[in-house]
């Protein structure tokens, strides 16, 4: 395997300093949790404290509709400023002036955890949510390598205008897939301007993606099957060796990471997220 420098060094540090806060409150009922989220790359004393509600069922809620507190951009220390908090949701602009990319909630969950949104996308468009992405310095130490490829991607898309929804094999690059590899099954996206709402479950290695509450795909993660759809998609060893390395050992020697969503140049929302370890 070769050798990455992972930037957010907090890595280890971050996800002792969170499982030893208390929780305030009893777990299951108008409870709230304190997470610690990294800054950035500074350095492990410079961490982000943020007091988020935990429902009934154990669910963080990690945006509260009006700020973007723990959250900031990929490989930044700061928000970029075309994403914008509007009407209870995460909206990427992608009309406004300044800086786009993509975003990540600045903790690192795993190894088994599960999460939900809300999305939808404007006529057209494209994005997609990570999860256990890590930031790893490119060859040239000149920033990051790009998150599609140190993370799993569960597509989001527009399946009736975007030409993406017709490339790849069997579909797997529409709405819920797991991008390149596994296709969505059955298909039950509403149209562009409409919400979904996805659900991704991580146990023990074992993947599964639920679109509008319908089980759409499962995989196990780090076995000799994960290895093998790689090595079928657009990430194989020999098409792009980066990519093949950092997927097959994603999330790291400690199978945890970012939570994050994916500037792809068109309007995106997102919003009632939500995430409990498991």
């Amino acid at each position: 395997m070769k050798k990455y420098l992972v930037l957010s060094v907090l890595l280890f540090s971050v996800s002792m300093v969170h499982s030893a806060l208390p929780m305030k409150g009893e777990r299951g009922g108008g409870s709230t949790v304190t997470i610690v989220c990294s800054q950035g790359f500074q350095g492990p004393e410079l961490w982000d404290r943020h007091e988020f509600p935990v429902d009934k069922k154990g669910f963080i809620t990690i945006f509260d509709g009006q700020s973007f507190a723990g959250w900031r951009g990929y490989g930044k220390s700061y928000m970029p400023s075309k994403w914008k908090v509007e009407d209870g949701s995460i909206h990427l602009d992608s009309k406004a002036k300044g800086e786009g990319g993509d975003i990540i909630f600045a903790h690192q969950f795993g190894p088994n955890f599960e999460f939900e949104m809300e999305w939808k996308i404007a006529e057209g468009g494209n994005s997609g949510i990570f999860y256990l992405a890590r930031e790893v310095a490119n060859t040239e130490r000149t920033g990051v390598e790009p998150i599609y490829i140190s993370a799993p991607e569960c597509q989001v898309l527009d399946n009736e205008r975007h030409p993406d929804a017709k490339l790849g094999k069997d579909n797997n690059r529409q709405a819920s897939s797991l991008y390149d590899m596994i296709p969505a099954k059955p298909q039950n996206a509403k149209p562009a301007g409409e919400w979904n709402k996805v659900r991704i479950r991580v146990k023990d290695g074992h993947v599964q993606h639920f679109q509008n509450g319908v089980e759409v795909l499962s995989y196990d993660m780090w076995t000799p099957e994960w290895t093998a759809l790689l090595q079928e998609s657009k990430f194989s060893e020999k098409a792009w060796p980066v990519a093949f390395d950092l997927l097959n050992n994603c999330g790291g020697p400690e199978h945890k990471g970012f939570i994050g969503m994916q500037d792809h140049g068109d309007d995106v929302w997102y919003r009632n997220i939500k995430v409990k370890e498991l």
